[in-house]
């Protein structure tokens, strides 16, 4: 079993930032990737930005240039800066794992009012 327990978000003006963080447990020894979703309302979940254990990044389109995904191997975190933040950015965000089945954590609402 993965526990991922994440932690920020919150409410921002447009062209504000955030920065969330997802702390990884358990049995993390087989976790290759990890990446951050989010939800709007009314919405599928949608990727936002992956991290390989290995340091290798992607980013939806969407968030370019303006998100950030990183990891920290010592505190099994990864996080993601946001910057620029529109409106459109507003949903629940969770954390993803997979580790012989997909983990998700429990979300965290960052809202961007305009």
């Amino acid at each position: 079993q993965v526990q991922l327990v994440e932690s920020g978000g919150g409410l921002v003006q447009a062209g504000g930032s955030l920065g969330l963080s997802c702390a990884a447990s358990g049995s993390i020894g087989s976790i290759t990737r990890m990446a951050w979703f989010r939800q709007a309302p009314g919405k599928q979940r949608e990727l936002v930005a992956t991290i390989t254990t290995g340091g290798t990044t992607n980013y939806a389109d969407s968030v370019k240039g303006r998100f950030t995904i990183s990891g920290d191997t010592a505190k099994n975190t990864v996080y993601l800066q946001m910057n620029s933040l529109k409106p459109e950015d507003t949903g629940v965000y969770y954390c993803w794992t997979f580790a012989t089945k997909n983990y998700w954590g429990q979300g965290t609402q960052v809202t961007v009012s305009s």
